[in-house]
């Protein structure tokens, strides 16, 4: 049964449909992902729908919501928040190029999830807004996230020595046999990430080699615990970007 209802989201992706058309993926606060069929206007001189449609533009719209359909429907799609930086600043469209494509795999199957939904819009509007340095931005955000998901590591009971069993998500006295391991030099930094928030996480100096390691172990230990995450080709940018 249809349901005409007022409805907020981020787009995760655009694939072009037709001529005409574009499939929109949405992560809504109310259904979590759906696909839309999204028409653009034919006349030349109209503003251009597919420029709401941009990844992690966050829009308001009406949607008849029909649950057995695989491709939904909206109508008087309109932005809910105006972002000033992101789509402008390098370094930050950067973040946004990777979040976006994170996110489109991190969420392929994930239902509605209201305060998941708060985290990603709030940080995204912080980041928008940031004027202090976000080059830990993108590690604080996959480090906070994974509490949403399901997936928080257990970083208690650390000791010096002790390196971190990706697949049991805790630190370990003895290295496991497994391969899926953080060295005990580098299991220390799982701690320090975490106590990194947006507020404080320009007073953590990293090297760009420290940072792309760890956004190595981050990523890798998505794809361990999130079913057919695959490698994703936007941290090549993130790695030569920040110094």
């Amino acid at each position: 049964m249809a349901m005409l209802q007022h409805t907020t989201g981020i787009v995760l992706r655009t694939i072009k449909y037709n001529d005409a058309s574009v499939i929109a993926d949405i992560f809504t606060e109310q259904q979590g992902r759906v696909s839309y069929l999204v028409k653009l206007p034919r006349a030349r001189k109209s503003p251009s729908r597919s420029v709401l449609f941009q990844p992690l533009s966050v829009l308001t719209y009406e949607s008849d919501f029909r649950p057995r359909l695989n491709l939904q429907r909206l109508k008087d799609a309109r932005p809910l928040c105006l972002f000033t930086s992101l789509p402008y600043d390098p370094y930050k469209s950067a973040i946004a190029l990777f979040l976006a494509e994170f996110l489109n795999h991190a969420l392929h199957e994930e239902t509605a999830n209201a305060p998941l939904f708060a985290y990603l819009c709030n940080s995204l509007q912080w980041l928008d807004g940031a004027r202090t340095p976000v080059a830990n931005f993108h590690l604080v955000f996959l480090m906070r996230m994974s509490r949403f998901l399901g997936l928080y590591p257990n970083l208690d009971d650390y000791h010096p020595g002790d390196c971190f069993d990706l697949r049991a998500a805790c630190f370990a006295r003895v290295q496991p046999l497994h391969s899926d391991v953080v060295r005990p030099d580098e299991a220390g930094r799982m701690g320090m990430l975490m106590r990194m928030n947006y507020e404080t996480m320009h007073l953590f100096a990293m090297s760009r080699t420290e940072r792309n390691r760890c956004l190595e172990i981050i990523l890798r230990y998505y794809r361990l615990h999130l079913p057919g995450f695959p490698e994703l080709k936007s941290p090549d940018v993130l790695r030569e970007l920040f110094q």
